[in-house]
């Protein structure tokens, strides 16, 4: 008697690169390629940008997202490999994550809503330097923040842009998000702070014809904003798949002590 597996149908999609192309190529030939509405699992050929493509994709579908490591950056991916991949599947350990919601409403009264699965940002759009008021469950936590930008960060995303502007990493299951400065300039020395991720985030732009300010949720950008509005969307949850320890826990913990 055959014991039906729980990752048998599986839905490809790859990044443009030769690599991609060819490993997909390769593992449709031998796995077959299912729509993503009848797959069991979508298994994503790429880099950490394709990733993220396909996370959005099919947040709301509930399927496992598995990742390959077929393009540059591959921080949410596994190694690449043609070989027992429906076994591998099997014994992929689940990580489930939510994602940022933003709503972000500009100098003309026009409302945009979008998901992030790594941050939110606000950056300066021009040469001068954006003027912020932060408020955190609408208590003023900071009355002037002049900076290049400021971001709040999930802990999938905490080892992206985040750290690379100084925040902290925090592991996946931390009930947290990270609020980060870029660049600031007044208060000089601050480094930003720690949340719970039940915080409702707000971020009013001061001065916004003379320093207009853009805001970005992972890809998808919202410009000349006067406020935006940032919360964990606990409606929706992320299923993402990473081989026996290589999960993105340990990948996080990993780079905390530098490897």
């Amino acid at each position: 008697m055959t014991t039906s597996k729980k990752y048998e149908r599986i839905a490809f999609v790859a990044g443009p690169s030769e690599e991609a192309q060819q490993a997909l190529a390769q593992l449709v030939a031998t796995y077959g390629n299912q729509p993503s509405d009848k797959a069991d699992v979508v298994v994503a050929l790429g880099g950490d940008g394709l990733m993220l493509q396909t996370l959005h994709r099919h947040m709301r579908s509930g399927i496992p997202i598995y990742g390959m490591h077929r393009g540059t950056v591959g921080f949410l991916m596994n190694e690449f490999s043609p070989h027992s991949l429906i076994d591998r599947l099997e014994a992929a350990k689940l990580t489930v994550i939510n994602p940022l919601l933003m709503r972000a409403t500009d100098i003309h009264g026009k409302v945009h809503i979008h998901h992030a699965i790594n941050e939110v940002s606000l950056f300066r759009q021009t040469h001068q330097a954006a003027r912020l008021r932060i408020l955190v469950d609408e208590h003023e936590r900071m009355a002037e923040l002049i900076s290049d930008g400021i971001m709040v960060a999930t802990p999938a995303g905490s080892t992206a842009y985040n750290l690379s502007a100084q925040g902290p990493i925090l592991p996946i299951n931390a009930a947290l998000l990270a609020l980060t400065p870029i660049s600031p300039f007044r208060p000089r020395r601050w480094r930003g702070a720690l949340l719970p991720n039940t915080a409702f985030v707000v971020f009013e732009v001061l001065e916004s014809d003379k320093r207009p300010v853009a805001a970005v949720a992972d890809h998808d950008e919202a410009r000349d904003v006067q406020r935006v509005e940032i919360i964990a969307d606990k409606t929706i949850s992320i299923r993402m798949l990473f081989d026996p320890g290589h999960s993105l826990e340990e990948r996080i913990l990993s780079e905390q002590f530098g490897f």
